[in-house]
């Protein structure tokens, strides 16, 4: 991955600031689809996941996890 120019940088801002990002549970913006739920993690489990993270999101391995444990609770 390249850094942006100035001039790329420039227009994404503009573009950004003239359509900031919708959240909501109605699934109406971008960050509100399924995998991308915005959560919040600390570092080092953040390296984790995006190490892990080859086919999937981080969102469908945290899912994966919780349903391993309920599994393993149930038993």
């Amino acid at each position: 991955m390249r850094d942006m120019t100035e001039e790329e940088y420039y227009a994404l801002d503009e573009r950004l600031t003239k359509n900031p990002p919708r959240l909501g549970p109605n699934e109406v913006g971008y960050f509100s689809r399924k995998g991308f739920q915005v959560v919040g993690l600390d570092e080092n489990t953040a390296k984790i996941l995006n190490a892990k993270a080859s086919w999937q999101t981080p969102s469908e391995i945290i899912a994966s996890l919780i349903r391993k444990e309920l599994t393993a609770a149930h038993v």
